[in-house]
């Protein structure tokens, strides 16, 4: 049976399947199974001490006997999350778990709209499904930022406005320095007001940042930007980047090296090999946030919630065999929970030595965003081929005009 005829019964029973699923992640956030939502206390405990002066040498003791964990966003980034300490930590849990899952169908139901797939249900469906894969789990398990800055990059990148899509972006980078990756898509699409906007936005948010507190601006922005070993181990199984997936694979941190440069040559070549022939935009901004995921020098699993508007895009727009595959590939990965999996049998999270096998899935995800961009390259190239030939055919078809 084919996919879009199973899908066709599945959608009658989509708002039930939403419903359980939403009732079944509140249920879990009622009675915290699994979720002690770690990276939200450092956002919510750690911003106020921006005032205080203190705010990157400050830690987060709870939970975290083995890493204490540092603030590790920008000045703006601790400014925004200061009001979250002026309520209980009981209500920041729920507000923060009822934003992420509004920014979850946000995610999806923009997606469907540019797959020209908006049917209420099929939103429904997939917000039910993507709920409970691994990316989008942990995001919700740790409280983390995730689902929030997906929601804004692709629904101000979807934007024709270039100030909506430049604001979005210097936003976001703002926040969390990774989303100035998606800067590259204006530059693809040639829009150079969108990328004057997003810089202009972006130093709005660093001069809010500045005014509130310099010393701690200049602090993170001309000391600690860059020292990845502050952030995480780069060598745990949770880190999904290919710096991450090489540091594994040889022993030890292969930081800015030749090993890691060759890396992020090929995957900028993939990335041209996948954007070059395409105007589809779902398919240049999922390019764009692959090409970050992986040379990012840190891309924990829970980074990876592109891989929804990506799934979505293999699903239902890649006409290639490799889209159906590599589809397969993320629904295995984390519909199997892989890195977690890879969590519990490492020693601990500094070890980089690991049993050959731990090591070649260890490169579960990097091999997926790979594929992703080939998936897309080929399908780009294969619908390209088709409309030229449909082209040519309709030109051979058409009647000789004799002149006399």
């Amino acid at each position: 049976m084919k996919l879009r005829a199973v899908e066709a019964r599945v959608l009658s029973v989509a708002p039930w399947l939403f419903a359980l699923s939403v009732l079944g992640h509140l249920f879990m956030v009622a009675f915290q199974t699994k979720m002690t939502m770690i990276d939200l206390l450092v956002y919510r405990n750690g911003s106020p001490h921006l005032f205080s002066g203190d705010l990157y040498e400050w830690r987060l003791d709870q939970y975290a006997d083995v890493f204490p964990l540092p603030f590790t966003y920008p000045p703006f980034a601790a400014a925004i999350f200061t009001p979250m300490s002026w309520v209980p930590w009981e209500a920041s849990r729920w507000i923060w778990q009822l934003i992420c899952l509004g920014c979850l169908y946000y995610i999806v139901h923009v997606t469907l709209k540019l797959l020209k797939l908006q049917d209420p249900r099929r939103v429904m469906l997939w917000t039910a499904l993507t709920l409970w894969i691994e990316p989008v789990r942990t995001t919700l398990n740790y409280g983390q930022i995730n689902l929030v800055l997906v929601a804004i990059l692709i629904g101000t990148l979807a934007s024709a406005r270039n100030w909506v899509g430049g604001a979005g972006v210097g936003f976001a980078a703002g926040i969390k320095l990774t989303p100035a990756i998606s800067g590259l898509y204006f530059l693809i699409q040639r829009r150079w007001m969108a990328a004057v906007w997003s810089f202009v936005a972006f130093a709005v948010v660093y001069g809010i940042g500045w005014a509130i507190s310099p010393s701690q601006s200049d602090k993170f922005w001309f000391q600690l930007l860059g020292d990845a070993s502050r952030v995480g181990p780069v060598g745990s199984a949770i880190n999904q980047s290919l710096r991450g997936a090489l540091s594994r694979t040889v022993g030890y941190d292969v930081k800015t090296g030749p090993i890691y440069i060759v890396a992020v040559l090929v995957a900028a070549a993939l990335t041209w090999f996948a954007v070059s022939k395409t105007k589809d935009v779902l398919a240049l901004i999922v390019s764009v946030q692959m090409l970050g995921l992986l040379v990012s020098p840190i891309s924990w699993s829970h980074h990876w919630v592109w891989m929804v508007p990506a799934l979505l895009w293999l699903v239902y727009e890649g006409g290639h065999l490799l889209c159906k595959i590599t589809a397969g590939l993320w629904v295995l990965l984390t519909g199997g929970y892989l890195i977690s999996f890879l969590l519990l049998a490492q020693p601990n999270i500094w070890d980089f030595p690991r049993p050959w096998i731990f090591v070649v899935l260890g490169w579960g995800y990097p091999v997926a965003g790979v594929l992703t961009l080939v998936a897309i390259g080929l399908a780009a190239r294969r619908q390209r081929d088709e409309l030229l030939s449909g082209e040519q055919e309709a030109a051979d078809g058409e009647p000789s005009r004799v002149v006399g």
